[in-house]
């Protein structure tokens, strides 16, 4: 009987050894704050539900990025948003693309007030993010918004 145990005991040791082996102290992660300006010219609603603002519809957007003085091109983002709430929410989804890598983002965009997005991954300089990202409209018109984003990787 003792024996049966020993061989499923050995394989857990094993893996949970390969897991703490491969993951990374906490001291090894970076956090990272940066505030870009999204400039959003090509936002285009698609009107797929019921006539007008309603449940389903579609946002899209391919949008240049600046520096968060306003000045400097540095990026570009590409997403979509599905109208959850009418005149109220949308539920979205993009990436954003800057020279050194990407930042992926999924959450709530709100009509009204800021909205706090998760940041859900990175590539390149990027690789692993994980953290939000404040959306803060600019201006009354919805023509330019602050990406605060705060992350680790």
């Amino acid at each position: 009987m003792l024996r049966l145990l020993g061989l499923p005991l050995t394989f857990a040791l094993i893996a949970l050894a390969a897991l703490i082996g491969s993951s990374r102290p906490a001291s090894a992660f970076q956090t990272e704050s940066a505030t870009y300006v999204e400039r959003a010219t090509t936002d285009a609603v698609t009107d797929l539900g019921a006539k007008g603002d309603s449940v389903g519809d579609l946002l899209t957007f391919a949008n240049e990025i600046y520096d968060e003085h306003n000045k400097k091109l540095v990026g570009h983002d590409n997403g979509w948003c599905i109208r959850t709430v009418v005149g109220a929410a949308w539920e979205c989804y993009w990436t954003l693309e800057l020279e050194d890598g990407q930042l992926s983002v999924a959450g709530p965009y709100l009509d009204a007030g800021d909205s706090v997005l998760a940041v859900t991954g990175g590539t390149g300089r990027y690789y692993g993010a994980r953290g939000e990202m404040k959306l803060h409209a600019r201006n009354a018109q919805g023509s330019e918004y602050d990406f605060m984003y705060k992350f680790t990787h």
